[in-house]
């Protein structure tokens, strides 16, 4: 079952970000990487921010968990984690699905470049990775991240924000 996590959830969010972002240690940069990966303040903070999480709930617990946050003319998919014994099982994809039938803007979507599975995950999805300038200017205008992260991050988006910038760089109304 899919549900909005709410207040309660926020000690078992907190657990699954941190057990399946293990798969970031040695992958990511050792000057990026900490234990645990995302502290309770910083994950409270990020729901103060206006990141809304929902989560795939199976027997009563919570076994995946994604992030969604309206900037205004975009949509972010943040921080989407699913526990380690329940990998490759479909939660990710469910939640992805879930929250893109939540909005008909553009989606942008950041994670680490050296973090292939996920890329491809996005990719397999419908995702489109961007270039490395359009990746940084992106993670500077919506995301409040170091900047070292910036750099050492990617962007990928959904066929809307494709359709959208092209349409912005030659003038024309993306609907027509």
């Amino acid at each position: 079952m899919i549900r909005k996590c709410t207040q309660d959830d926020v000690t078992t969010i907190y657990a699954i970000i941190n057990d399946a972002a293990r798969a970031y240690k040695g992958v990511i940069s050792n000057d990026l990487w900490q234990d645990p990966y995302m502290s309770l303040d910083e994950l409270k903070y990020e729901i103060e921010d206006g990141v809304v999480f929902w989560g795939i709930e199976e027997d009563g617990n919570l076994v995946g968990v994604m992030g969604i946050q309206n900037r205004g003319n975009v949509t972010l998919i943040r921080h989407s984690y699913v526990r380690t014994s329940r990998r490759n099982n479909g939660i990710g994809t469910q939640l992805l699905h879930h929250l893109e039938g939540m909005t008909k803007g553009p989606i942008l979507i950041g994670t680490w470049a050296t973090a292939t599975w996920a890329i491809r995950f996005y990719q397999r999805n419908g995702y489109c990775l961007l270039s490395q300038i359009e990746t940084e200017r992106l993670l500077r205008q919506y995301w409040n991240i170091p900047e070292r992260q910036v750099l050492t991050s990617v962007v990928l988006a959904n066929s809307t924000w494709e359709a959208t910038s092209r349409a912005a760089e030659n003038h024309i109304d993306p609907k027509q």
